[in-house]
């Protein structure tokens, strides 16, 4: 096959992509690595001179996640930043190295949130519920909100997030509060990884069902009954005849999407528990 450069074209694009989200600060782990968990686990050297006196790291990353949520991560730069907070850019510079780096730290702070109501100590004893449907439920339902608080989250890749304290508190109380399952490591994991997909991708379509409403002017309302007339008249052809015998309420705002869906997922995790005490039983 003859190659007419498109696909060259396309390659150096793409690669021109990928180098530029690596180093605009939007991509976790995308800076210095070894500053970023410096910070996080406090090993890293404090400002002994120079910073506005009040001036602190927390305060930068609570500024930092207060701009993300209002107006995105784009809105996020340190010049942005030393407005906030009332001092110079090269201030901030003093406590983190960047966009990047900051990025790591705000992630590892909004992670934290749902878990903001238990010890700080992951030794500590703490109530892990006895069911672990129950705390599926919970953990879910506090993603959801998280996502809702903070819908910057769902624009950037976690793939690769650096891990600090509150990432691994996290996976550490999931996996305690998954354990009664009785599964294999890799498969607890895995259950996690399902519940959470599941939740970024209802809370991704409810992002983008209401960035377009920001975006266009156009309630849901208004954009629906814009195209009633093709619609009615495409159901009344006989062309669709599955979508035309479903009933009024079928898209109804009042049907719990989330509710549904993570009952079924906690139904399929029952169907493998019990499957496998039944085995180990036999066993």
């Amino acid at each position: 096959m003859a190659n007419d450069g498109s696909t060259g074209s396309t390659a150096a694009t793409t690669a021109t992509t990928a180098t530029a989200a690596a180093t605009d600060g939007t991509a976790p782990g995308s800076g210095d690595i070894a500053r970023s968990l410096e910070l996080l686990w406090g090993t890293g050297d404090r400002p002994s001179r120079g910073p506005k006196p009040g001036l602190t790291l927390d305060r930068i990353v609570t500024a930092a996640i207060a701009v993300a949520d209002a107006e995105g991560l784009a809105a996020v730069s340190m010049r942005r930043l030393s407005t906030e907070l009332g001092t110079g850019t090269m201030s901030l510079y003093r406590y983190v190295p960047g966009k990047a780096e900051l990025l790591d730290l705000m992630l590892d702070r909004v992670l934290g949130e749902p878990l903001s109501a238990e010890p700080d100590d992951p030794a500590a004893d703490h109530p892990v519920p006895e069911d672990w449907r129950v705390a599926i439920n919970a953990r879910a339902t506090a993603h959801l909100d998280n996502l809702r608080s903070h819908p910057w989250l769902l624009k950037i890749n976690q793939a690769r997030t650096v891990l600090g304290p509150s990432a691994l508190r996290g996976l550490e109380r999931s996996l305690a509060a998954l354990r009664s399952m009785g599964l294999r490591d890799p498969e607890l994991i895995g259950v996690i990884i399902t519940v959470n997909s599941f939740v970024e991708g209802l809370a991704r379509t409810q992002g983008d069902a209401a960035e377009a409403v920001a975006q266009t002017g156009l309630s849901d309302e208004e954009f629906w009954e814009s195209q009633r007339p093709y619609l009615e008249r495409a159901m009344l052809s006989g062309a669709y005849p599955m979508m035309a015998g479903m009933s009024e309420d079928t898209f109804s705002a009042d049907f719990d999407h989330f509710a549904f869906g993570l009952e079924r997922l906690i139904a399929g995790f029952e169907v493998l528990v019990a499957e496998r005490k039944a085995g180990g039983s036999a066993g």
